[in-house]
């Protein structure tokens, strides 16, 4: 099974890129556990509650039904968001993140116009918090690959990328 995790900034097109390579491959997509805990969390959100959602996030990795598996998310999400949230990271959220659970991470360039939701918080730094997506990448040396421009470009580079891990 290959597991594909599509990562990036708030409002960079993760989930149009996950639906859509989810029809093309005709497998479903992961959705991220953060979205469906927070919408049910009636009050603010601390760091301790994204440790839960690292958790919930980590049962949803390890569903193994499909020869590929579409993520949209990730742990250098919540090291990302933990850090820069609440400076530093949990002894959890900083073991999974280096882990190799994913076979390929897209990362998605924030050079999309933002969408407002109410779950989002940072409108206007997804450039520099892009450039912190990118380091964690290469830190935990991680198989990834940048996407950028129209949707139909994104798409385009991801099939082909997935489809040159299928051939393997």
């Amino acid at each position: 099974m290959i597991k594909i995790a599509v990562t990036g900034p708030e409002s960079s097109g993760k989930t149009t890129l996950c639906k859509s390579l989810s029809e093309h491959f005709k497998t479903p997509h992961i959705t991220e556990f953060s979205r469906t805990y927070l919408e049910n969390k009636n009050e603010s959100y601390n760091q301790a509650d994204l440790d839960e959602i690292a958790k919930g996030q980590l049962k949803l990795i390890s569903n193994k039904e499909k020869k590929i598996m579409i993520h949209d998310s990730d742990f250098i999400v919540l090291e990302i968001w933990s850090k820069y949230k609440f400076g530093n990271t949990t002894k959890l959220i900083d073991k999974l993140v280096k882990k190799n659970l994913f076979d390929l991470h897209i990362l998605c360039t924030p050079d999309i116009p933002w969408e407002e939701d109410p779950l989002r918080e940072n409108k206007y730094d997804r450039d520099y918090l892009f450039k912190l997506y990118k380091a964690s990448l290469n830190r935990y040396k991680k198989h990834y690959i940048t996407v950028s421009g129209l949707h139909q470009d994104r798409l385009q580079k991801s099939i082909d990328k997935i489809n040159s891990l299928l051939i393997f």
